[in-house]
């Protein structure tokens, strides 16, 4: 099965037959919160809510609106940044070499219009480098004079989380490579991963033991990657292989297969399935041999990777904002079986959005066992015409939550029955509503005492985007409510020792007396830790509609405390950059509720401070400067941009004046490069930014372009 080129869908088109913009702009709207949420689901928790061909379909759409209407192109776009860019309390970590993502295509068509773009830089019988997509963590390994100094995530691609010790643990890694000459300091591209022959084997253990189970291979080498305490990694069978160096053309290599040659000889472990194409029809063979073995690899594999195999036509490419041009990844189909749709059920969760999803008979399917699959919202199940205890074909690509394509009409007996969404909410009995006219999903209102809602609240606080409160994960949460420990979030902090001794779950027996358990021991320590958290993370668990990291950063920096977030109007939130009316109208709408109150007063009776606890900038290089960012900038999300500027002294505006120093344009720049050219203020482009951080503000009036 090939995925197809997306089209619009016909809601999106108005009566005389157009895209029409303001349901165009609605719908980028909601693709861009959707498309975010699941790369939090991804990154951040490990556990997807959809398939990657659902993924893929939703960033497809995206991109589709946004070629129709340019305009709508922002910075935050999810197809102008690169999706890991949640931080953890694991040090940041820049590298050295930008850690670019990957354009995809899906099929053998628009393979074809890679190749073409390609060809039109004229170079004479290129060659092409393929190498499998292994489906794992990217990881980034700093040698300096030959030994093995720092191991970081992609991160957003410039900065990295520190996994040294982890990485260290992992059998096949060299900490020191073997040559008498290595570089002064060498950056290596690889992927970790959990053999999959390994990983049943594991899941099993797991399962004796009574710990929970991870869904495939890839999160389980994610997991096991973000352990705190390195032992655990090393207990795991972790493999890397590596497949490049963030910039040979100082080792003077040729070719990414010269690299490969290197890699090796230095006694780092590389992929023995790479192969340098000499022609376009060489690169299909090599793809569609590895679609047909791809379950005899030690590794799970979603696609194969591309590359131009001269760094010197490389370098004449070039990269858009996050990709390089010379290098494309082809995605194979997802993967289909089918089963049997046991039963539609509904979940809640923490903004009280009620759910479908597929209770189906347990099915195999790219190496793990799947017997949930969501289904959105009640029009989805109408539009697929799947009838409870259908036979239905079932998509999965390595994803934890697969996508049911539809039914098998053919094999239906009449016993099956249509699904009815219910009209009251499953946990706690509220009537389920859309929240204004025209939304398709329905909501539990019930949002102070839904026990779904409650449930899913805590769950949210104390994940790692958030507060990080170890040991509290959806048993501890379920047990702090079930035992009424707590009545809701408000009480979070409040938690003592002898509180959690009336709960089984958090206790154990010691010489016939009841004691706290080690992992209660650190849920308590977190807690006391998470009080004194940055202002944006803690703005992050009240769990605001639309408030997330990005938006919770934004407000941090310009209102310094929550107070003053509270008493500020709409116009004033909605000013800042990254917030926006619907951000605004949200904010203000949560804070007029009482019991919402009632949470700050008992998290600051407890001793969480809602002040911004971050000092003044060490390096006050661009003390009292005023910047504004606009457009994409290789290797830099919009906060990571920002945080370059602030982090140095000077202030980033939403808006260009008269009192702007620097306007910094990058790719798909919006309204505001205009706008610096009409008031004649000095222009940056990427490589100016750059001389701005590094030189200082001589340097970048230097290179800059006055407006006229």
């Amino acid at each position: 099965m090939v995925l197809q080129q997306f089209t619009i869908p016909h809601e999106l088109i108005d009566m005389a037959g157009k895209l029409s913009f303001a349901k165009a702009q609605q719908r980028h709207k909601e693709l861009c919160e959707i498309i975010e949420e699941h790369r939090y689901r991804y990154y951040v928790l490990s556990a997807p809510a959809v398939s990657d061909a659902e993924y893929d379909d939703l960033e497809q759409e995206l991109k589709t609106i946004e070629t129709s209407f340019p305009e709508l192109i922002t910075p935050d776009s999810p197809t102008q940044t690169v999706g890991g860019d949640y931080t953890t309390d694991f040090a940041p970590t820049p590298h050295r070499n930008p850690m670019y993502s990957l354009d995809n295509v899906f099929s053998d068509e628009e393979l074809g219009g890679w190749f073409e773009r390609v060809a039109k830089f004229g170079f004479n019988d290129i060659e092409y480098l393929c190498e499998l997509k292994i489906d794992g963590l990217a990881i980034s390994l700093t040698y300096e004079n030959g030994v093995l100094t720092t191991a970081a995530t992609r991160g957003d691609g410039k900065t990295g989380e520190d996994v040294t010790p982890n990485v260290k643990s992992i059998q096949g890694i060299p900490h020191r490579l073997t040559t008498d000459s290595p570089p002064e300091v060498v950056e290596i591209r690889g992927e970790v991963f959990f053999p999959t022959k390994l990983f049943e084997d594991f899941n099993g253990e797991l399962l004796k033991s009574g710990k929970p189970t991870f869904a495939n291979p890839r999160n389980a080498a994610a997991g096991s990657l973000r352990q705190k305490d390195p032992r655990v990694s090393a207990s795991r069978p972790l493999r890397m292989i590596v497949h490049g160096i963030g910039n040979p053309s100082d080792l003077g290599l040729a070719s990414q297969s010269d690299v490969y040659s290197l890699l090796k000889d230095w006694g780092l472990p590389v992929s023995p399935h790479f192969k340098v194409a000499v022609d376009v029809t060489e690169v299909r063979s090599y793809i569609q041999h590895f679609q047909e073995m791809r379950h005899s690899i030690e590794h799970e594999i979603d696609g194969v990777v591309i590359k131009v195999n001269s760094f010197a036509e490389q370098v004449q490419m070039g990269f858009t904002s996050r990709a390089p041009r010379w290098a494309i990844a082809y995605k194979y189909p997802p993967e289909e079986v089918t089963t049997t749709l046991l039963d539609i059920r509904v979940s809640v969760g923490r903004t009280g959005r009620a759910t479908p999803y597929g209770h189906m008979e347990p099915v195999k399917v790219s190496g793990s066992v799947v017997e949930m699959a969501t289904l959105h919202n009640q029009e989805e199940v109408e539009r697929k015409g799947i009838l409870i205890g259908d036979r239905i074909i079932l998509r999965k690509a390595g994803d934890v939550i697969p996508e049911i394509v539809g039914p098998l009409i053919h094999l239906r007996t009449g016993k099956e029955k249509k699904f009815v969404m219910p009209t009251q909410c499953p946990e706690c009995g509220a009537p389920l509503s859309a929240q204004k006219v025209g939304d398709v999903d329905l909501r539990c209102p019930n949002a102070k005492t839904c026990p779904a809602q409650l449930r899913e609240r805590i769950i949210y606080l104390a994940s790692r985007a958030v507060l990080d409160i170890e040991s509290l994960g959806q048993q501890g949460a379920n047990a702090l409510l079930v035992d009424k420990i707590i009545d809701n979030e408000a009480d979070i902090f409040s938690i003592r020792e002898l509180d959690l001794l009336k709960s089984d779950y958090f206790t154990r027996l010691e010489k016939n007396e009841k004691v706290i358990t080690q992992n209660a021991k650190k849920m308590l320590a977190s807690l006391e830790i998470a009080k004194s958290k940055p202002l944006w993370r803690l703005l992050c668990a009240l769990s605001i509609r639309h408030v997330g990291p990005t938006a919770a950063q934004a407000l941090a920096r310009e209102f310094q405390s929550l107070e003053a977030i509270r008493t500020a109007d709409e116009v004033a939130l909605a000013q800042v950059e990254g917030v926006g009316d619907v951000i605004a109208a949200s904010l203000a709408e949560w804070f007029a509720v009482d019991w919402h109150q009632q949470i700050i007063e008992k998290w600051q009776k407890s001793g969480v401070s809602f002040e911004d606890q971050s000092v003044a900038p060490s390096d006050s290089s661009l003390s009292g400067l005023v910047v504004v960012i606009t457009g994409s900038l290789p290797g830099y999300t919009r906060d990571s941009a920002e945080e370059a500027i602030t982090s140095r002294g000077g202030k980033c505006a939403s808006s260009v004046s008269k009192k702007t120093d620097f306007v910094v344009i990058g790719e798909n720049a919006g309204s505001k490069a205009q706008k610096a050219i009409d008031l004649a203020r000095p222009i940056l482009d990427a490589s100016g930014f750059e001389v701005l951080l590094s030189q200082g503000i001589e340097a970048a009036r230097a290179v800059a372009t006055i407006g006229s």
